[in-house]
């Protein structure tokens, strides 16, 4: 039986790989895509949306724009890791038309309503948190949520301490992890101690496009600026493609695991944007999430492989060595 749910995303070329993930995923049924500022800003990012959706011959799905800001702070995209148009600098055409009237947070608010519904959250929360403000019981239908964000054990991404998502609003994620804790909800916490294992690396993209040129060439483009940003960053050969993981995830439970635990989010000062997990019970609190701390890349390779390019993934035999290279 299908799952229906929200991609909530701020494409982004990890964004834009995730939803070509979800709508190759015959287990999801995507009711729209929703759109918040964060890696790039709302309109580009609504504007990627849409082009990677025309690419995968799905433009029947909605798009909505969501927050233009976040709740308190001021605005700090992402460009220099993403490219100046948000997806690799790849320049794809526009996709005119398909405008939609209604705001992300009104559109998330009558879906969640209307019949069960998960959220899959790959950039800030600002669009959830604005759905709680306006419509908590709205916000308590939401039957789960799933979030590319925070991290625990591993060292942030923008600070010593903060993963990119929580720290562009570290408000909106506080207010949806304190609105987890008041409904008795437990949000997937897909941080960076295991989205740092996902490293697409040129053996891995040189493998896609021999199994599926058109797709491959594609992927290459739009991942090209990403390679180059994570060279020159991190020294690294390869890409970390965070986002996709917690599409695969929703789909897999036995990719990752992790521990259920109470967690806050940082809104002030030096730490402003970290993820305080409770793992030792501190705080005494029921858990309002699950910290998810390990990771498989192979089965994650196999999985991306297998459903992006149709192909039966016992075929992929290549894969384990492939990521092997990376993970040493």
């Amino acid at each position: 039986m299908k799952r229906r749910v929200i991609i909530d995303c701020d494409p982004g070329i990890d964004d834009s790989l995730a939803l070509m993930l979800a709508l190759s995923m015959e287990e999801l049924e995507v009711a729209g895509v929703t759109v918040v500022c964060g890696n790039s800003p709302v309109d580009m990012g609504a504007a990627n949306a849409k082009k990677v959706l025309k690419y995968m011959g799905r433009l029947d799905i909605p798009v909505f724009k969501g927050a233009e800001r976040p709740l308190k702070r001021g605005y700090a995209g992402a460009l220099d890791t993403h490219g100046s148009d948000g997806l690799g600098e790849s320049f794809l055409p526009e996709v005119p038309g398909f405008e939609q009237d209604m705001t992300a947070v009104d559109f998330l608010a009558e879906t969640v309503r209307e019949s069960s519904c998960s959220v899959i959250a790959l950039g800030p929360m600002t669009n959830l948190a604005q759905l709680y403000q306006k419509d908590p019981d709205g916000f308590r239908k939401i039957e789960e949520i799933v979030s590319m964000g925070g991290n625990f054990r591993s060292h942030g991404n923008c600070s010593p301490v903060a993963e990119y998502n929580y720290w562009e609003d570290p408000d909106g994620a506080d207010i949806v992890y304190r609105a987890a804790a008041e409904f008795g909800k437990k949000i997937s916490m897909v941080g960076l101690d295991v989205t740092r294992k996902i490293v697409l690396t040129p053996s891995l993209l040189e493998y896609m496009k021999r199994l599926a040129p058109d797709m491959g060439y594609f992927v290459e483009k739009i991942t090209k600026f990403y390679f180059d940003f994570h060279w020159h960053q991190e020294h690294l050969i390869g890409c970390v493609i965070n986002d996709p993981l917690a599409v695969a995830y929703f789909v897999e439970r036995s990719l990752c695991q992790g521990l259920e635990t109470y967690v806050e989010v940082e809104t002030e000062g030096i730490s402003i944007g970290q993820t305080v997990v409770d793992s030792m019970n501190f705080y005494k609190k029921t858990p309002n999430a699950l910290v998810l701390t390990k990771t498989d890349p192979v089965r994650f390779f196999t999985l991306f492989f297998g459903r992006l390019l149709g192909i039966d993934e016992s075929a992929l035999d290549l894969i384990p060595a492939l990521v092997r290279e990376v993970q040493g």
